[in-house]
């Protein structure tokens, strides 16, 4: 497992099935494991307009903010709207075409290459599961330090579980579409706080809302 997201792991998110779901608006799309486990991912909530969960994530940032792996960019376009300097990046170019058609700003491009604005991101964003980006959470949590500004934010949504995995998973659709296998992540509210220490953030907040947890660290 290597700290910055491989091409393989890329080439999987850019894979058609997970394009072909954006593009439509709506699934269904899995996470499936080796084993058979099947993660539902929830395209028609990413591709809707905020909901009350996402609200109570809006209303925590604060100054410039990066959504790292922004999907079509709901959260990125909300805070556009609301003033703030966003931006959202995405490996897919079709996340980003969306982010950009729903008002926001996008680049396609991975967490681990260069981006703008490094070190001087008031909030950044790790949201839907984002914490599992490249399978190593430890490496995303000092990215995302280097990424934001001293006394910055980094807002993370963790599994509703108390899980501690990393996983090769594809992306397929449930009528025989898939993508190549990568590595992913899932971290409960226990995990993520242990690694956020390790990586150098100070645990600020946790809380729930509609059915999703959540976690504000501090830089």
């Amino acid at each position: 497992m290597t700290a910055q997201l491989t091409e393989p792991a890329a080439r999987a998110w850019r894979a058609d099935p997970y394009a072909d779901a954006l593009r439509a608006g709506h699934g269904p799309l899995y996470l499936r494991r080796h084993d058979g486990w099947l993660l539902p991912l929830e395209v028609e909530r990413w591709c809707a307009e905020p909901d009350a969960a996402d609200d109570t994530v809006l209303a925590r940032c604060t100054g410039p903010v990066l959504d790292i792996g922004c999907g079509p960019g709901r959260l990125v376009a909300a805070l556009a709207g609301l003033g703030h300097t966003a931006l959202g990046v995405d490996v897919t170019p079709e996340a980003v075409t969306r982010t950009v058609r729903a008002g926001g700003s996008a680049l396609c491009r991975s967490v681990f290459d260069p981006l703008p604005r490094e070190g001087g991101w008031g909030t950044v964003l790790l949201m839907d599961g984002n914490i599992g980006i490249g399978g190593d959470p430890a490496a995303l949590l000092r990215r995302a330090r280097e990424l934001a500004a001293p006394g910055g934010s980094l807002l993370v949504e963790v599994a509703t579980a108390d899980v501690d995995e990393r996983v090769e998973v594809h992306v397929e659709d449930g009528t025989g579409g898939r993508g190549a296998s990568f590595w992913w992540a899932r971290l409960g509210t226990r995990a993520l706080r242990a690694g956020a220490r390790a990586a150098g953030w100070t645990p600020y907040d946790i809380w729930q809302a509609a059915g999703r947890h959540f976690v504000h660290l501090t830089r």
